[in-house]
Order: structure tokens, then sequence, then C-alpha cells
């Protein structure tokens, strides 16, 4: 009887440990993918300081071919109208284009916002509309821009700021934790096991 309840108990520390270790490497490979992928991104974003943007103008330029897919199918093409956002920084009388996040400019230098490219363009045309209005609505609002000079451009939002990196590598580094905890349980439960049995061998001497 005490052999098979000492046999249970090694099969739960083997699988309790496997399920340790295999939560502190898929961390690991979870974290290299985040390195290899946000980081160099975060990096790249030079628009840090924030600031108080005013609307200086907002027009339509022409329209811009993309791409959609529905149900599987191949690619079709449509178009979206192309928002520009002139806006002026703290106040001043400069002028600088203002772009959604920093993957805007990548995507189309020309346009300050690139909507989802769908089929029907007047619904997309009614939802850029919306966005042009609040631009205009809501002033003056919070951007960012380079304070080193190195993009003359400013973004309205930051997409890989700090806080988001942070919140990519949380569950990745919890993770770690958990399955280091989940050793150190193991290897104490283990020691403690083998001085009760050496204790044990002692007495009976």
């Amino acid at each position: 009887m005490e052999k098979k309840l000492f046999t249970v108990q090694k099969r739960g520390e083997i699988r309790a440990l496997c399920w340790g270790i295999g939560m502190m490497v898929f961390s690991v490979m979870m974290s290299s993918v985040f390195g290899f992928t946000v980081v160099p991104k975060y990096l790249k974003s030079v628009w840090t300081q924030k600031s108080v943007c005013t609307v200086a103008n907002t027009s339509f330029k022409d329209k811009v071919s993309c791409t959609y897919n529905t149900n599987g199918e191949c690619d079709k093409s449509s178009y979206y109208p192309c928002l520009e956002v002139l806006v002026n920084v703290n106040f001043s009388q400069d002028i600088y284009m203002l772009y959604h996040t920093e993957e805007t400019p990548e995507v189309n230098d020309q346009c300050s916002y690139i909507p989802k490219c769908e089929k029907n363009f007047t619904e997309v045309k009614m939802h850029v509309d919306i966005i042009q209005e609040n631009f205009r609505k809501n002033q003056p609002f919070t951007c960012f821009y380079d304070p080193k000079g190195r993009e003359k451009s400013i973004i309205l939002s930051r997409k890989f700021g700090l806080q988001l990196l942070l919140s990519y590598f949380f569950w990745p580094a919890s993770m770690f934790i958990v399955g280091i905890c989940i050793v150190i349980m193991v290897k104490i439960s283990q020691y403690l096991a083998m001085v009760s049995m050496l204790s044990k061998k002692l007495i009976i001497r």
C-alpha cells in the first residue's frame, strides 16, 4: 500500500514538473515571438511626446483603391475616400499632417485615416464623414509628436506605446513565474519526502 502511494505521488510530481517546465518553455517562446514582432515596432515609434492639436483643415483627396475578401472568395477591388487632416500643435502656426496611428503612413502617407475596405463605397464614405466631423467638433484634442524632430507628422493615438508593450509581456511573464513556482513546490515536496524517509530509517535503526 505504501509502495503504491509512493508510485502515485511520484507520477504526480513528474506531471507537475512537466507542467511547470512546459509553462516556462511556452512563456519563453511567446516572449521571443513578441520580442521579434512588437518590440521593433515599439522602438520604431518615435511619436512619444503628448501634446494638444487643433484642426487647421480637413479635406478629401482622390479615392484610393483597396481589396477586400468575403466568404473565402478571391480578393475583390473597391475604394475608400482619402481623408487628409492638417493640424496645429500647441496652438502654433506650424501645420502638420495628422495620422491615425503609427501604421497609417506605412499603408498610405497621403491619408490621415484609412477605413476598412468594404464593398459598399457609400457606407465607407459615411463612416469617414463621421470621422471628419468628429475632428471638427472635438477640439482641441490630445495628439503625439516626435520631440527629436525626426518625423514631421503627428499621430492621434499610439498603437505601439509602453502600455501595449507591457500588456503583451504580462501574460508570458506571469506564466513563467507560475511555472517556476510549480517547479519549486515540487522540489520542496521531494526534499521533504526524502528527509522524512531518512528520518524513518534512522528511527528504525
